[in-house]
């Protein structure tokens, strides 16, 4: 019988497998002295950073941290924690001024007062998902929300002029924190190391040439669940092992479920391992709590999605094969 049982792993034997790996991609493979990690203070870098301390020892491990002008404190804070744990080098770049001059802040508050003409740089916001596709079968439509510093929050759908520009700036944050993390790299002659999760990783929930960009991605064969099994297993700080997954991209708090999955990540988790292993809806709804035709609803969202992010994963596409280069 399908249970919640499939994703447990052995997280001890897995951190060993895992950091073995690190250590012949990034010595042997990649020909590097060590590696960059971006750390959040979420659960995915933060199980990254551990596995690569474990892997190449603390001093050849760089914790980086990159705060914006829209990044919650606390995630700096747990970030740090954990660094000062793992007795990891660390330095700290902050974006806000970049992002200013890039016009990361103008271009898209520019693009929320199409929708809301009275928000200026004292309102907070976010763009989520509608949560009710469970009960029907409807797209994906994003909505706005903004909080006035005193006031109830509001929202409006977001039509799609408005959302592409307000998620082309907001990607400028991912993709120039990637470009901080080549600089450390190449001065240090180290990997950059990705942190995506098996659901992320599958339902490209990440910025192409942003946080989508690296030299190796070590845990992108786990599920969200197994990664949190495995910070507990490694005795990360409390803090990490308890946090709610979120983007921290946008000033007011906003969850992965509700910007993207649409469901809390252990369903996601247990739907996709599913889907993946070809487990029927009728078979999949007791472990899940969920009805057979909900279940057929997520496996539909999860195949959407597949299809429309899998550019994100492919090479430039050159016209002509180089094959001096591809050649195996």
């Amino acid at each position: 019988m399908f249970s919640r049982d499939v994703l447990q792993l052995d997280a001890e034997k897995t951190s060993r497998e895992i950091a073995e790996a690190i250590r012949r991609i990034v010595r042997e493979q990649l020909k590097k002295r060590g590696a960059v990690v971006a750390m959040s203070g979420g659960v995915d870098s933060s199980v990254v950073a551990a596995l690569a301390a474990k892997a190449l020892g603390p001093g050849n491990v760089l914790g980086l941290f990159m705060p914006e002008r829209d990044s919650s404190p606390v995630s700096l804070e747990r970030a740090r924690k954990l660094a000062a744990q793992l007795g990891i080098p660390t330095a700290l770049e902050d974006l806000a001024p970049v992002l200013e001059t890039l016009g990361c802040y103008r271009r898209r508050d520019a693009a929320i007062r199409s929708l809301f003409p009275e928000y200026d740089e004292t309102y907070r916001q976010k763009i989520i998902l509608q949560p009710d596709f469970l009960e029907r079968d409807a797209l994906n439509v994003f909505h706005l929300v903004i909080e006035p510093p005193q006031g109830e929050q509001k929202k409006k759908r977001l039509p799609l002029k408005a959302y592409l520009e307000i998620v082309a700036a907001t990607n400028m944050k991912q993709r120039t924190r990637k470009q901080l993390e080549y600089y450390h790299a190449d001065r240090l002659n180290y990997a950059v190391s990705g942190t995506p999760n098996r659901l992320e990783y599958d339902q490209g929930f990440f910025v192409k040439l942003g946080d989508g960009a690296a030299d190796i991605k070590p845990i992108a064969h786990l599920y969200k669940t197994q990664v949190y099994q495995m910070a507990r297993a490694m005795g990360l700080p409390e803090e990490i092992c308890n946090a709610v997954p979120s983007t921290d991209t946008y000033s007011l708090e906003q969850t992965q479920e509700e910007f993207y999955f649409r469901l809390p990540y252990d369903k996601m988790d247990l739907a996709l391992y599913a889907l993946n292993h070809r487990i029927s809806p009728d078979e999949a709804a007791p472990a899940l709590g969920l009805g057979a035709e909900q279940i057929s609803r997520i496996y539909r969202d999860i195949e959407q999605k597949r299809s429309t992010t899998r550019y994100l994963h492919s090479p430039p596409i050159l016209v002509e094969d180089v094959p001096e280069i591809h050649r195996n």
